[in-house]
């Protein structure tokens, strides 16, 4: 993962949907390489996002991975949906699955990325045994549910020991977080390990998306030559 560049996925939870096509446009004049598309229930998060008509929208929209992260019950049930909305990968919360490496497989098996995702009170141990099984590993740096929340400190840490432990168990997975990413706190972020940076309101908030967006990676980039 050494050679892995900082990756920038702008969560469009953030977006003015009544310009959801312009602004993902201003993304794509960026040349963003991820989209971000949170999907949200309103069971295992106090809200309601959006579904897959939304993420077909947007996959429509760019040539930009789409990374979908299902923050759902019962998430097996809608992974048809969102492979045939356009999703590139489809990332599940370790509280949501019963049988967590068979939703990876089921990912897997219809030619997608599969990434697990956990909430920032839940033990990184959890997720061990699924460790060589995934693409990514998503650690929320909020507790899901709402957009424009402050990032919690101790994810620095945890971003630390998981790239401990993805080198015990010569892994190759990339470590994505979620959740208060913005201008102040990314290149310390990227510092701790993160290579994948979902940012809502720090980009879509903007007034002028494109030269953020290049903003945000420019600091990723220092925190990642920091790296020692």
């Amino acid at each position: 993962m050494d050679n892995q560049q900082p990756i920038l996925a702008p969560s469009i939870l953030a977006a003015d949907y009544t310009q959801l096509g312009a602004q993902i446009q201003a993304c794509n004049k960026a040349g963003i390489e991820w989209l971000h598309c949170d999907i949200m229930d309103g069971h295992f998060v106090p809200n309601i996002s959006y579904g897959p008509a939304i993420v077909q929208a947007a996959a429509d929209s760019t040539d930009a991975f789409i990374d979908v992260h299902l923050m759902i019950e019962n998430p097996d049930a809608y992974i048809r949906a969102f492979v045939d909305a356009g999703a590139n990968q489809i990332t599940v919360h370790q509280e949501t699955c019963t049988h967590l490496h068979r939703t990876i497989q089921s990912i897997r098996q219809h030619g997608l990325a599969a990434g697990v995702a956990i909430n920032p009170a839940t033990s990184l141990q959890s997720i061990e045994p699924i460790l060589n099984d995934v693409n990514l590993v998503l650690l929320m740096s909020v507790n899901p549910g709402f957009g424009g929340q402050s990032f919690i400190p101790a994810t620095y840490q945890r971003l630390q020991r998981l790239c401990t432990m993805r080198e015990e168990q010569q892994a190759d997975f990339l470590i994505e977080v979620d959740g208060g990413v913005n201008l102040d706190n990314i290149e310390k972020v990227s510092r701790s390990g993160a290579e994948v940076f979902v940012a809502g309101s720090a980009v879509f908030k903007a007034p002028d998306i494109p030269q953020r967006i290049a903003d945000l990676r420019e600091k990723a980039q220092i925190g990642k030559e920091m790296i020692v």
